[in-house]
């Protein structure tokens, strides 16, 4: 299958072990939009739809677009950090409170022995 983003939508469904439908559901789209999408009959989603998927199935819009950039470095999230991250920015915490709180607790860790 060649690596479009209709083919990694596809995949990625079918890791979590999800029908069209479901994923459909959960994204809150058409499943026929969805399938031609998958099979490349579509080849040109709207950002709003991208989203939608990316979110269902907890990925970027990144990864769905060019897919996941090879972690030569080990800095790429994994899928557990990115769900966190996630939930940090659903719950409405800035960008800076989070700074805030990541520069508490390397503080806190520096002067653990202190």
């Amino acid at each position: 299958m060649p690596d479009n983003m209709g083919s990694r939508i596809h995949r990625l469904r079918l890791e979590k072990g999800w029908s069209l439908s479901e994923l459909a559901d959960k994204a809150d789209v058409a499943k026929s939009y969805l399938s031609n999408v998958e099979r490349n009959i579509q080849s040109n989603p709207s950002i709003q739809f991208i989203e939608k998927i990316a979110d269902a199935l907890q990925v970027s819009i990144h990864s769905l677009l060019y897919g996941e950039p090879p972690d030569t470095d080990g800095s790429s999230l994994d899928g557990e950090w990115f769900r966190l991250v996630q939930e940090a920015m659903a719950s409405g915490i800035s960008k800076r409170e989070f700074k805030e709180f990541l520069d508490y607790q390397k503080w806190r860790l520096e002067h653990k022995d202190q």
